[in-house]
């Protein structure tokens, strides 16, 4: 059996990998192909395109990038004629899969989409190409499954991923000052948006609190110095550390954190965290018309109200910022407060073992 994966962006490539893991787990003689980068690679599948610079986030960032979206659209064109997939399973990138979903419906390939659009946030208007193109949505969160059985799309809910992450003890290892740990993104676009607004709240916060120590997450994904040149062009000028994801995570007392799936990574290390979002003005001004949800950090959205202070274009301003971190900083009892309201979010994702109930899926229906 040969199933194409198709993954556009890192957080993507993660949980593809993890899903080609489990399907050569269940099938070890299944031949596993697609787009993605180094995790997918890893976890045996044969790569027709890498992703590095493909990437990309909001309407702007896209534009910039049509030319490597279009090669990228043809080579794998052309591939679904040479190679004849039995199966194709778009993972997340909206933008470009749903087009590709076009393609693969034309030659009757049998089409699984796991980790869904958000057609929560977007308005429900893309469900209606869904119910067209997609053979089977896989969903990592419980309301999906709703939106999509209310309209007549085949679907699972399987939970979500991120819950199979290894955990590391959610006690810090250092007591001696507060922690503060700044988690600008996965990709460079976005990262060069963030990062300096964290570093100016950082300084900030250091200005009123002295007792403090800053980490800063790098994504394995990001070009290596990459982060340090925009620290450097900040000037940025307080003692700093470069650490993997999990251990900031462990260290932190508080997170600084770009919208997304990594308020749900804060989230399992019960973290109180505030939420900072900054994209493009064009990206801004139609996002503003077309968003459908009051809030843009999933840890929001799921719980249905604000656990999370967000801070989003105009208000993501470090002063604004730095403010509400202080309270934070001064008040243990609001951060363990803030702990608690997340602690009572994290069931509404599901059980552990996502990634191997999203395999058994896609080859109960392909047997």
């Amino acid at each position: 059996m040969k199933i194409f994966i198709i993954a556009g962006e890192p957080s993507g490539d993660l949980h593809a990998a993890r899903l080609s893991s489990a399907l050569k787990q269940l099938s070890p003689e299944i031949e596993l192909l697609g787009m993605g980068g180094e995790e997918m690679r890893s976890a045996g599948v044969s790569l027709l395109l890498d992703i590095t610079s493909l990437a990309v986030i909001g309407f702007t960032e896209v534009i910039k990038n049509l030319l490597s979206l279009h090669k990228a659209f043809r080579i794998l064109n052309r591939e679904l004629d040479r190679q004849k997939p039995d199966a194709v399973v778009l993972v997340d990138y909206p933008g470009f899969n749903l087009r590709f979903a076009r393609e693969v419906k034309k030659r009757n390939i049998p089409l699984f989409y796991y980790i869904s659009p958000q057609i929560w946030a977007w308005g429900e208007s893309r469900i209606k190409s869904i119910k067209k193109l997609v053979d089977k949505m896989i969903v990592t969160f419980k309301f999906e499954e709703e939106i999509y059985k209310n309209a007549g799309v085949p679907v699972v809910f399987v939970g979500h991923p991120l819950l199979d992450n290894k955990i590391l003890n959610r006690e810090k290892k250092n007591n001696s000052s507060f922690t503060i740990a700044l988690l600008p993104g996965s990709r460079i676009g976005e990262i060069k948006k963030i990062l300096p607004i964290m570093l100016k709240t950082a300084s900030l916060i250091h200005s009123s609190e002295r007792d403090l120590h800053f980490l800063i997450s790098k994504s394995a994904n990001i070009k290596e110095g990459s982060i340090e040149q925009i620290i450097k062009k900040s000037g940025f000028s307080l003692p700093l550390s470069l650490q993997e994801n999990q251990r900031c995570l462990q260290e932190a007392d508080l997170v600084l954190v770009c919208s997304g799936t990594a308020t749900l990574e804060v989230a399992l290390y019960q973290k109180p965290m505030l939420i900072i979002y900054k994209t493009s003005f064009f990206t801004a001004l139609l996002a503003k018309f077309l968003l459908k949800i009051p809030y843009i950090g999933l840890i929001n959205i799921i719980a249905g109200r604000e656990i999370a202070p967000e801070f989003v274009q105009n208000k993501a301003k470090p002063e604004i910022i730095a403010k509400k971190a202080l309270e934070l900083i001064r008040d243990k009892q609001k951060r363990e407060e803030k702990k608690k309201e997340i602690r009572e979010v994290i069931p509404r994702l599901g059980e552990k073992g996502a990634s191997r109930r999203a395999a058994q899926v896609i080859l109960s229906s392909l047997s």
